[in-house]
């Protein structure tokens, strides 16, 4: 029951991945700013009122709820647009806060729901998981600093405060089991594909043309034997994955290989933002190595500009200290 309690009060007190989620946060951000930005160009065509999906044929088969639907207006259009673009931007550097994020969700499912055909499957998990990241302090990291909701925050009462680390904590794990949960969907439902069974399924996703990268995955398809290591372990993988983020020793490095996982499905099959979005999500499991990298990062950066002011004939570290007294404080 000690034990139980000391675990309670750790996660009533203690707020976790704080770096992890707000990389998440900025690299979904910046996966919604990828969609804009690469859409630009043909937006009229392919979000328009007058564009490939007429408005009335688009409000006809619209299931769900889209800004896009409220007026055929071009004007509309083009305002909602590149306000989506703008609350990405936002998000993807920090700026905006909860409001901007939960505005970021309503204009990325409205331009979703405008053109399912241009969708990769990232879209699906972007739609859950930027809701959990309202509980969260993702904006604590990877953000542009404009005090206003610090100031904000310190205006609030000490007990709401600490009432929010449970909160955070909780969208946190909410994140954490939704990828998981990912993950071990779509093995068991690889598992019961036939070819998949007989490790053959790589040869053939890597020869559809539209996933097809010329001149590489020809030397993948035209090897039996990484056709059956491949096919197998993605399989593995994707089923023992929730296992290996379980262990505390094996989390990195679980999360390491599925960010190898997905920059492999970026770079041979062209799903970009699909790969990105998994990514995201898979930082929540690598806080403690962001945290380490940047506290090493800043330390190299402090001892070189003490190494230059030194350099330029200024005073080194007084008496009784040394070059490492004071340790970097984590971003």
């Amino acid at each position: 029951m000690k034990n139980i309690g000391a675990r309670l009060d750790a996660w009533s007190l203690n707020p976790v991945a704080i770096t992890g989620v707000s990389g998440t946060r900025m690299l979904l951000g910046f996966v919604g700013l990828m969609f804009y930005v690469s859409q630009y160009h043909e937006r009229n065509y392919l979000f328009g009122p007058d564009g490939q999906m007429l408005h009335d044929e688009f409000k006809a088969q619209l299931s769900g709820f889209s800004l896009y639907a409220l007026s055929a207006s071009p004007l509309w259009f083009q305002l909602v647009f590149h306000a989506g673009a703008a609350s990405a931007l936002a998000v993807t550097l920090g700026v905006g806060g909860r409001p901007g994020l939960a505005l970021h969700w309503v204009f990325l499912w409205s331009i979703y729901q405008r053109q399912p055909g241009l969708l990769d499957g990232g879209d699906n998990l972007a739609y859950v998981v930027l809701p959990f990241l309202l509980l969260t302090r993702c904006y604590d990291r990877f953000a542009l600093p404009t005090g206003v909701a610090k100031r904000l925050t310190e205006r609030l009462p000490g007990q709401v405060r600490a009432v929010a680390v449970p909160f955070h904590n909780l969208g946190v794990l909410m994140v954490a089991a939704q990828i998981c949960l990912v993950y071990v969907v779509s093995g068991l439902y690889k598992v019961m594909g036939e070819e998949w069974q007989d490790g053959t399924a790589l040869f053939y996703v890597m020869r559809v043309p539209e996933f097809e990268l010329p001149g590489w995955s020809n030397l993948v398809y035209e090897n039996d034997i990484l056709v059956v290591l491949g096919t197998y372990a993605t399989v593995a993988f994707l089923v023992y994955f929730p296992m290996g983020v379980l262990v505390r020793a094996l989390r990195p490095w679980a999360a390491a290989m599925s960010i190898g996982f997905h920059l492999s499905i970026a770079v041979f099959m062209g799903l970009t933002g699909f790969a990105l979005t998994m990514i995201a999500c898979d930082l929540v499991f690598l806080s403690g190595t962001l945290d380490r990298l940047i506290a090493w990062v800043r330390s190299r950066r402090d001892r070189a500009a003490r190494d230059g002011a030194q350099g330029d004939g200024a005073p080194g570290p007084g008496a009784g200290e040394t070059e490492n007294a004071v340790e970097p404080a984590l971003v």
